[in-house]
C-alpha cells in the first residue's frame, strides 16, 4: 500500500519547529558576524582593538542568543560564532587588550 512519506524534522541537526524567531535569528547573524570580525582582525597585531572589542560583543551576543535560542539550527550557528568570537577575543587581549594605545 502507498503512503505519501512525510520529512521528520525532528531528526536533523537543523530542526526547526516552523515558527518564526527573528530576535534569535537577528542575535545569531550578529554573533556570526561579529565572531568573523573578531577571528579575521585577531590576525593582526595592529587590530588588537577592533578584535577584542567585537569579540567581546560577540560573546555577550551570543550568550544571550543561546539563552533564548528555541531550534538546534539557533543554537549550533550560535556555537560557531561564539567560538570564534573567543578565539578572536582572546587574541585581541594576547596582543594588547580593550584600552592599549587609548589611555596611555
Amino acid at each position: 500500500m502507498a503512503q505519501a512519506m512525510r520529512r521528520d524534522p525532528g531528526h536533523s541537526l537543523f530542526a526547526t519547529d516552523g515558527k518564526p524567531h527573528p530576535l534569535q535569528d537577528a542575535l545569531v547573524g550578529v554573533t556570526l558576524v561579529l565572531g568573523a570580525l573578531a577571528f579575521i582582525s585577531a590576525q593582526f597585531h595592529s587590530l588588537h582593538l577592533l578584535s577584542s572589542w567585537a569579540g567581546l560583543v560577540g560573546i555577550l551576543t551570543g550568550g544571550y542568543g543561546q539563552f533564548i535560542s528555541a531550534t538546534t539550527r539557533e543554537r549550533f550557528l550560535l556555537v560557531i560564532g561564539l567560538g570564534a568570537s573567543a578565539i578572536g577575543f582572546y587574541l585581541g587581549m594576547a596582543h594588547g587588550g580593550l584600552f592599549t594605545g587609548v589611555i596611555n
